[in-house]
């Protein structure tokens, strides 16, 4: 892991010229006196770095530098098709790999290819963390070393062993064999089988996981996109209830913070948007949209519908008698 993060080190100094030592610390995820340890290592293995004191100063390479430190390691080559498919950087503990990745991918670019390289990809922007609606959701957050330990097990087909907290349970160890990993607005998901039975744990609630030697029972080839369309239709049909609402839109995050899943949204000609969302049961439904009050509109079931007008009846006549 050394090895790696002197090479990130030497194409930051490339890439960027003259960076303080707070600032490498900060790019690589280390402390400060760790940097100035990594400093020493490669002026001792022959690199040219120097340090330029004052004001301005901090670490920088002889001008010409070139050295071929561009191969890519696992961890960095499936970050990257990772990334490929979607938000890879913020999900799966891939997050400083993929930078260290691409800094290699930058540095491997012909002199004259560079510069327009950087430009061009300043000018994409993917899944900012606002929209033309409203705020995204904060994705959740998995310790990094329970990932990693996820991690290995999905990719070796070894089995699992989390510590796992269910809804409204209290945590238990669970061994599982697992599939692969899926990540969908912000949410990441465990697909396994458990005795042979198929499970999904959602990776926040997992509080700890241990990768064991033992292989896992699995195909050698999964079609994942196929496996969790399997899996959802499966979810939403036991004793869920799907719901079309009309909703106003700074109201959105409040909605879709009470439904068990959304299976599609767009927008009306009115500025209100159209979602089909999913709710645990009629009685989580009329709860969770009652909240909303006239903001949402239920456009079906009609069984929902009419019991949000009971009860909006039942209150108007309670409350009728102004005196």
């Amino acid at each position: 892991m050394r090895a790696d993060r002197l090479v990130s080190l030497v194409l930051l100094l490339r890439q960027r010229g003259r960076l303080t030592a707070d600032t490498l610390a900060r790019e690589l995820e280390v402390s400060t006196r760790t940097v100035l340890r990594d400093i020493e290592a490669l002026s001792a293995a022959g690199v040219p770095v120097y340090a330029e004191r004052g004001r301005n100063g901090g670490f920088a390479l002889l001008p010409g530098f070139r050295t071929e430190l561009t191969g890519l390691n696992h961890d960095e080559a499936l970050a990257l098709l990772t990334a490929g498919s979607g938000r890879g950087e913020q999900v799966f503990g891939l997050g400083p790999a993929l930078a260290s990745a691409m800094r290699k991918v930058t540095d491997a670019l012909p002199e004259s290819h560079r510069a327009s390289a950087s430009d061009a990809a300043r000018r994409f922007l993917v899944e900012p963390e606002t929209d033309l609606l409203s705020r995204r959701p904060v994705p959740e957050e998995v310790p990094g070393t329970t990932m990693i330990e996820i991690r290995r097990a999905v990719l070796a087909g070894h089995q699992l062993r989390i510590h796992y907290a269910a809804t409204d349970q209290a945590p238990l160890w669970r061994t599982v064999d697992p599939i692969g990993l899926v990540t969908v607005r912000d949410r990441s998901y465990l697909l396994a089988t458990r005795s042979g039975a198929d499970r999904t744990y959602r990776l926040s609630r997992v509080l700890a996981a241990e990768e064991l030697p033992e292989p896992a029972r699995r195909p050698h080839q999964v079609d994942l996109d196929r496996v969790w369309q399997e899996r959802c239709a499966q979810f939403l049909s036991s004793d869920h209830i799907a719901v079309l609402v009309r909703v106003a839109p700074e109201r959105r995050e409040e909605l879709l913070s009470t439904a068990v899943a959304v299976r599609a949204a767009a927008p009306d000609p009115d500025g209100r948007l159209r979602l089909e969302v999913t709710y645990q049961d009629l009685r989580h439904a009329e709860w969770a949209l009652w909240q909303l009050g006239t903001d949402a509109e239920v456009v079906a079931p009609g069984t929902l519908r009419s019991s949000l007008r009971d009860r909006a009846a039942a209150i108007a006549s309670l409350y009728g008698d102004a005196s």
